[in-house]
């Protein structure tokens, strides 16, 4: 009858259980925070069906399924992206391949495909873990069907002699084999565990064998492993007695552990191995041999020398595709039969810092607009590094002084997101470099680089040089002719820069402006679309607009006052006029005392002058002669007041007489000018010149004939008005004698006012011999004081603090309306 026994290892020691329960924790720790490491986790058995239900991955992360298909909800993965797929009409996560844990991991402890769930409008990144669960789909495979032992007769009782394991490629509990051996006489399965859970197994020799009553046994081994079903593998074993030899050789150590870097040189030698035979002759001599059961990638790394036992390396070692060999080693005597010992050689591979990281950019949003939001993702970016330990911690980090920065989301994933708002206008397109770095010593590191586009928006309206032009257009000018271009900037890009130009419509007078001027729609040049009349139309204000082609569309104005000049000759050069009170015209040097205590802006005196010209040719300007204008000078003329003041304060190095020539001059063509002299004397705070004295007793003398004069000239202008209405009075009478009065229409309009205008700038613009109308509006006839600006010439842009002052004080004109 034969006898079934099973053996199973109870002979964990205390301090064994103990050291397992902590491994144990430790794993459950670890499992959790690598769970935890992602966004969403799901699990699925090895060789699940096509189409089985995984996770319903919509509804988990939040998405509503009407906008998987519009957002372009997609999925990325590292590897076998198609093992899973997703129905985007119920957002299931489901299989869509033959998943084999084995194939995808390996006898890895744990199993995961990674998942990126990429969302668009906005981007969105999720990462999805999914683990591959283990089932038991494969048996304990031995490494042959069949294995003859050779067992001398002479060996004692309670001999050893190893067998060659099964191999399960499952993990967890469907990989823990126990084995059981057919029941025999002479034999009795032995398992031994080291204290790595490493188990040799082999057979306990019973009872001395005899190869005359039984030269040969049979055995079946069965490994059985832990799944539910349970799967078997098994070996038959052919036992062939021999005779005579009766000590085999003996290793001093029954297993030898040694560790080795990988990448080291072929010929390194790896350990050397020694046993012992205590037969004399050639049944003591020992050769040593790889046993003939290892497999090929063992014997591709390593040679074994006969004679000495060295075990050397002639592959290449990489940690990245095997940390352990496990290396059966024979020793063989020479006897007839020979004798053979066994030992376990253990070489563990250590890890170098030889593999650089490796980036990889994914899920590119590109370009970016310029008004994204802070916190964008541009990108995704993974990393990963081959070696273990230090040698595979991988730091990312990204160019310096960018408005990018770079978030890790979960373990070796980074994401490329907005920092700091963009302007296209002042950098268009960035050049970034992802630089990864691991902590291997020297570190290895890796770079790639990312090019982001900024993408215009309308962020930036039409500008023009000047927000006001002034242009002067001589009068009966040939129809349609060109009279000045507009030009405005557009700091945007494409069809967002591309400026366009219109006239801002409006009435002048009962006319509509498009009918006076036009202006070209791309080029910006304004054009007179008809002869314009001095006398008729002498100022013509209107806005052009600038508008870009961006949605929304930005615009802005400018503003034109066009001149319409007279073609008279400019006859008549500037007459100077004496100072109030003085006797005598202007022509002569007139005398000034000035205290050396005043400070700057200090008025000194002002020299007027008048233009019996009209309209351009009768705008005077004031300027100070080079000769008294020097680094040094300490005056000033105002452009068009002619007032005369203080650059400074004065001190002892200025002279005592100052002589000041100041220059009047017309803008006309060619320019008239005259030339006023004005002798500035100092003196000392305190002092009282008789000059001073008999000035201002002048003064008061000049002003009481000034007061004089006034009077006369106002009971003159009275008396003419009374004669010009007695004369209208009669010609209105006689005109409606027995007949209806007819109406009059004047060069603007009929009933509309006619705008008499006078200036400050540049003492007397316009002459008062004759009567002038300007055109700029239309409006009910009124009899009120209007007041207009006129705008200057753009090279009042040059001029000192003091200048600008005076112009704000001088920019004023009235015209008195009359309404007949």
């Amino acid at each position: 009858m034969e006898i079934e026994q099973e053996v199973f290892d109870m002979d964990l020691t205390t301090e064994g259980r103990l050291g397992r329960r902590c491994f144990l924790l430790w794993l459950l720790f670890l499992a959790a925070w690598v769970a935890g490491s992602g966004q969403l986790h799901y699990s699925v058995p090895e060789e699940a069906k096509h189409g089985t239900f995984v996770g319903r991955i919509a509804q988990d992360l939040g998405l509503e399924l009407t906008e998987l298909v519009p957002r372009l909800f997609r999925v990325a993965s590292k590897g076998r992206g198609d093992l899973l797929e997703v129905n985007l009409q119920n957002g299931i996560l489901f299989v869509n391949g033959r998943i084999d844990r084995e194939e995808l991991c390996g006898r890895s402890a744990e199993c995961s495909l990674h998942l990126e769930v990429i969302v668009d409008r906005p981007l969105q990144v999720f990462h999805v873990e999914v683990e591959v669960q283990d089932i038991n789909d494969n048996p304990p495979v031995f490494p042959v069907k069949e294995q003859r032992l050779l067992i001398y007769e002479s060996r004692l009782p309670d001999s050893f002699f190893p067998l060659e394991g099964a191999a399960d490629a499952d993990v967890g509990s469907n990989s823990a084999l126990t084995y059981k051996l057919s029941s025999s006489e002479y034999f009795a399965l032995d398992v031994k565990t080291s204290s790595d859970d490493n188990k040799q197994i082999g057979l306990r020799l019973k009872k001395s064998l005899d190869r005359e009553e039984a030269p040969e046994h049979s055995l079946l081994l069965m490994a059985t492993d832990g799944g539910k079903p349970e799967l078997t593998g098994s070996l038959q074993l052919l036992v062939t007695v021999l005779d005579v030899n009766d000590n085999a050789p003996s290793f001093e150590q029954s297993e030898y552990k040694v560790k080795i870097f990988e990448n080291a040189d072929n010929g390194t030698m790896v350990i050397r191995v020694n046993a012992s035979d205590r037969d004399e002759g050639t049944n003591g001599a020992i050769s040593y041999s790889f046993s003939s059961l290892l497999s090929p990638r063992v014997l591709d790394q390593f040679s074994i020398d006969g004679k000495t036992g060295e075990i050397v390396i002639k592959g290449n070692l990489d940690f990245e595709q095997e940390t352990l060999y496990k290396i059966r080693v024979d020793a063989t005597d020479r006897g007839h039969p020979p004798m053979a010992g066994h030992c376990t050689v253990l070489v563990k591979v250590l890890d170098k810092n030889d593999n650089a990281p490796q980036i990889a950019l994914t899920s590119l949003s590109l370009p970016v607009r310029e008004d994204a939001q802070l916190g964008t993702a541009i990108a995704l970016i993974s990393v990963s590094d081959s070696d273990s330990g230090d040698n595979g911690q991988v730091t990312c980090s990204l160019t310096p002084d960018t408005p990018f920065k770079l978030v890790s989301t979960f373990k070796n994933y980074y994401s490329l997101v907005l920092d700091s708002a963009l302007d296209r206008e002042t950098t268009s397109d960035y050049e970034l470099v992802v630089t990864a770095r691991d902590g291997g010593s020297p570190p290895l590191w890796a770079t790639a680089s990312v090019s982001v586009e900024v993408a215009d928006v309308n962020d930036n309206a039409p500008v023009f040089a000047q927000a006001e032009y002034t242009v002067f257009v001589k009068e009966n000018n040939a129809p349609g002719s060109h009279i000045f271009t507009v030009w405005a900037r557009d700091a945007d890009a494409q069809e967002n820069a591309r400026v366009s130009y219109s006239l801002v419509e409006r009435r002048v007078g009962e006319r509509a402006l498009s009918s006076y001027v036009s202006v070209h729609a791309e080029s910006g040049k304004v054009y007179a679309l008809q002869p314009l009349d001095h006398e008729e139309l002498e100022l013509l204000q209107f806005q052009v607009s600038a508008r870009d082609a961006g949605v929304p569309a930005l615009g802005s104005n400018v503003t034109l006052q066009v001149f319409v000049l007279d073609e008279n000759d400019n006859d008549n050069a500037p007459a100077l006029l004496g100072p109030p009170g003085g006797g005598g015209g202007g022509g002569g040097a007139r005398s000034e005392v000035l205290s050396r205590s005043v400070g700057a802006g200090h008025v000194v005196s002002k020299v007027r002058a008048v233009d019996a010209d009209s309209g351009y040719n009768a705008w005077l300007s004031y300027e100070l002669q080079p000769a008294a204008a020097g680094a040094r000078s300490a005056f000033r003329v105002g452009l068009y007041t002619g007032e005369i003041s203080t650059t400074r304060a004065l001190d002892e190095a200025d002279a005592a007489r100052q002589r000041l020539l100041v220059l009047v001059k017309d803008h006309g063509e060619p320019a008239l000018t005259a030339t006023a002299t004005v002798l500035v004397s100092l003196v000392d705070s305190g002092q009282s010149p008789k000059l001073s004295l008999r000035a201002s007793e002048g003064a008061v003398a000049s002003e009481a004939t000034l007061v004089d004069v006034n009077v006369y000239l106002i009971i003159a202008i009275c008396a003419v008005c009374s004669l010009l209405v007695l004369t209208l009075v009669l010609y209105v009478a006689l005109r409606c004698s027995g007949a209806a009065v007819g109406r009059s229409e004047g060069a603007c309009a009929p009933g509309k006012p006619v705008l008499v205008c006078s200036s400050a700038v540049g003492s007397l613009t316009y002459s008062q011999q004759r009567r002038q109308r300007v055109c700029s509006g239309e409006g009910p006839p009124k009899t009120d004081l209007m007041a207009f600006s006129p705008s200057l010439p753009p090279h009042s842009a040059g001029m000192d603090v003091g200048e600008h002052q005076e112009l704000k004080e001088d920019r004023c004109a009235i015209g008195i309306a009359a309404s007949i």
